[in-house]
């Protein structure tokens, strides 16, 4: 199995206070511990970032993105980068899902990315990518 990890999953890993902190933790684990392959991408990277520097000390901001960096020197990680036809593909997702505009252009970015390396789950609280029929499963549900 392969999990994506979305801003939401990094965030909640990251914060303890966050409701769903233990339970994102645990499921976590539970791929890691298995040698599971772990994807992001360079733009849910940035955006994780940047909300570390908004939402906490510039001293812990700047340890968890060093942290997280660290992270994807391993083997099992993925960091993605989002190529111009990864973004062109993100742009026509943007046009077919019209009726959704809740949702953010770097989701869209993720799930090319997903469908690319047919990853089935995904680390969020966001529930785009199950409203997108697109076969993906939300974890924690």
């Amino acid at each position: 199995m392969k999990l994506f990890v979305d801003i939401w999953g990094w965030l909640t890993l990251h914060y303890k206070n966050e409701s769903k902190h233990q339970e994102t933790v645990n499921l976590y684990r539970r791929f890691t511990s298995q040698n599971q392959r772990i994807y992001t991408t360079d733009y849910v990277l940035d955006e994780t970032f940047t909300l570390f520097f908004k939402r906490l000390h510039p001293a812990l901001a700047s340890q968890s993105m060093k942290l997280l960096i660290e992270v994807f020197k391993a083997e099992k990680f993925n960091l993605v980068w989002i190529t111009e036809e990864r973004f062109f593909k993100a742009q026509e997702l943007r046009i077919k899902f019209v009726d959704k505009p809740l949702i953010s252009f770097t989701d869209l970015t993720s799930m090319v990315v997903m469908k690319e390396f047919g990853i089935e789950y995904v680390l969020t609280g966001d529930a785009h990518f199950i409203q997108v029929g697109m076969g993906f499963q939300k974890i924690p549900q």
